[in-house]
Formats: structure tokens, sequence, C-alpha cells
């Protein structure tokens, strides 16, 4: 579910769960957050890499096994992926993310909690989770493109192409040729990025938990999740 490849002090992780899109589902959750902490903790790794298998970077939470799922199993799920957000956002590392085809809910939040978000031609960016009710990322999508165009993508809808994207400042760069820019070694030492990023980077993790914390766990999220995922379906329905 994760390909691990280490080379000159980059390390690349691969979602590698292409048939259910590179949805994050608990197990690929710990995955990721394991081994991001590890990464951190290794002094010879400059850069952090993430990348999707197949036709999508992350569809977002895996859903598969919704119905089975209480209120309070969601939530357990949502904490530990805003702890893996969190976790990358303060990572004292270089973070990358490719992006191509669906980088949509959680998969979005994680392409914009790297510093260096490249994407594809032919990606696309949402961000449906207030949609059930779900206070996600909000904050850092904010960083990245503004308050004001947070706020409106996030309650309004809508979806960015990559072009999209890069104009509102979600995407650092195009990777129009379909090669992966290169990760030469940052020409300060690692301690001394980490304390540039330390020091221009205000910490919200427990800001950000508590939203998530009180959205979530207002009752009826498995039902506000479920009837999302239904209206998702009808205009597929109507087309069929």
């Amino acid at each position: 579910m994760l390909t691990i490849e280490h080379h000159d002090g980059v390390t690349s992780l691969t979602l590698n769960r292409p048939d259910k899109g590179n949805a994050l589902g608990p197990a690929m959750v710990e995955a990721l957050l394991a081994r991001i902490e590890q990464v951190s903790a290794d002094e010879a790794t400059h850069t952090l890499v993430l990348r999707g298998a197949g036709a999508h970077f992350c569809t977002g939470l895996d859903l598969t096994d919704l119905p089975r799922l209480s209120d309070a199993d969601l939530l357990l799920r949502v904490v530990r992926i805003e702890a893996l957000l969190a976790a990358l956002w303060h990572a004292p590392m270089r973070t990358v993310a490719f992006a191509h085809g669906r980088t949509w809910g959680a998969g979005a939040d994680l392409f914009v909690a790297c510093e260096r978000r490249i994407a594809r031609p032919g990606a696309s960016f949402r961000f449906p989770g207030a949609q059930f009710g779900l206070v996600l990322g909000s904050r850092r999508l904010a960083e990245r493109i503004g308050t004001n165009a947070a706020r409106r993508l996030v309650i309004e809808g809508g979806e960015l192409d990559a072009a999209q994207g890069q104009q509102a400042g979600l995407v650092s760069a195009i990777a129009v040729d379909g090669a992966d820019s290169p990760l030469p070694p940052p020409r300060v030492s690692r301690e001394t990025a980490r304390a540039v990023r330390n020091i221009t980077r205000d910490d919200h993790r427990d800001v950000d938990l508590a939203a998530l914390v009180r959205s979530a766990s207002t009752p009826g999220l498995q039902a506000r999740i479920t009837a999302y995922r239904e209206r998702l379906l009808l205009p597929r329905a109507a087309a069929g």
C-alpha cells in the first residue's frame, strides 16, 4: 500500500492502492505517519516526496466500509488524518507532492500540507469535507491561497484544474513535460532549514485539531457522509 524509495537524501513515498484511487484508509494513514516520523528523525534525508500510483494521486478518505462505521469510528479516522497533515506541515525537511488525476478531499489536504506542490496537466482539486460538516485542512489551505479564496472554495465547493490551482497559489508549478523536477540538497544545513521553517510558520496544531473534533463530533456524521455520497451519485444515475 506504500512504496518506499530512498536515494541521495530524497525519500519517496508512493501511495500504492490504485484500485481504490489511493484513498486514505486507516492502514495507509498509519503507514504514512510512521514513515514521516521516521524520515523526520533521519538527518540524512533532506527531502520527502509524495506520489500516487495509478490514475490518481489520492481521491480522499476511504469510505468503502462506510455502512459499517459509527460516528465514533469516523471521528477517530479523521483525527488520525489531521495528525498526518500536521506531521507533514511541521516536517523539518523539504516536502514535495506530485499530484495527478483526482486530488480530492483528504488527498488535496495532503497536497496542501507540502511545501512544494507540483501538478501534472489533468490534475484536479476538490475540498468537499465541509459539505458533510467537517472542518479539516481549511486553515492550511487559507495560508496557501488566501483566506477569502479558501473560504469560498471550501464553502461554495467547486473544482480547480492544474492551471487554476497554480494561478490561485495552490500549485507551485506544473510539470508540463511529465518529468519530475530535480531535487538537489538545500544550500543550508538541515538544522538551519529546520530553524527557518519553525520561525516562519505558526504552530496551530491544537487549534486545527479542536476545530476538526468539534465539527466531527456533531451527531450524525455517518449519515451526513452517506447523504453526500448519494448526492454525488444522482447525476450519474440520471445520465445512465
